[in-house]
């Protein structure tokens, strides 16, 4: 059975939470891990800025310019023609293009699931049991993570919208914090830690393993 260390917010172990093998113990998948990377980068990039015109888009008019035979020059058929001044671009740069992946979702869950069993692997996974305050404050956030055995940045996984909590970190250069659902390679990747609430290690299961 595998467990998470599980801390309470003044930093005191306070016992540990069972986690799924299926999540935390799979088999670690590089090249699978690598294509799911790739794909997310591709499908946040945004389109060019500079935008060219091709030659059903210039103005001007598409009658042939001469006709075809006995004038010693080459055939035309348009004035448009990326060969003329003032014709469309051929293979200019395009700001409609779509750079976006596909990838099948298990192929995207057993990616992220071998993700996950690196940073298992490597100890640097542990559960939060609760976090309260009475008003929303970075340094009380930060001051309470200080107390955990983080060494470094840190992606703090919520079961769900939390105000105080969101709101407390969302100034803290050295942590992120997101829900369970959006939980993804290049997160993971970047942040060292990764600290779970402890109700989101049990929505995890839900969403992911259904």
């Amino acid at each position: 059975m595998l467990t998470i260390d599980l801390y309470n917010q003044k930093g005191e172990k306070n016992g540990t939470l069972e986690a799924s093998e299926t999540i935390f113990a799979q088999k670690v998948n590089n090249d699978l891990m690598h294509q799911a990377l790739v794909r997310e980068h591709a499908n946040r990039r945004l389109g060019m800025i500079s935008h060219t015109q091709t030659k059903g888009e210039v103005s001007g008019t598409g009658k042939k310019p001469f006709k075809q035979k006995h004038t010693g020059r080459a055939r035309q058929g348009s004035l448009r023609n990326p060969h003329h001044p003032g014709g469309g671009i051929a293979l200019g740069p395009r700001n409609n293009r779509n750079y976006s992946q596909m990838m099948p979702k298990k192929q995207r869950r057993l990616a992220l699931f071998s993700a996950l069993t690196v940073k298992f692997q490597e100890g640097k996974i542990l559960a939060l049991e609760n976090y309260e305050n009475d008003k929303v404050k970075t340094k009380a956030f930060v001051d309470m993570l200080h107390k955990l055995p983080i060494d470094k940045d840190v992606l703090v996984v919520l079961s769900g919208k939390n105000d105080l909590i969101q709101k407390s970190s969302r100034n803290v250069p050295f942590a992120k914090t997101l829900m369970v659902n959006y939980l993804n390679i290049s997160d993971l990747q970047k942040y060292d830690h990764v600290l779970f609430l402890k109700d989101a290690v049990k929505k995890m299961e839900e969403v992911f393993l259904k």
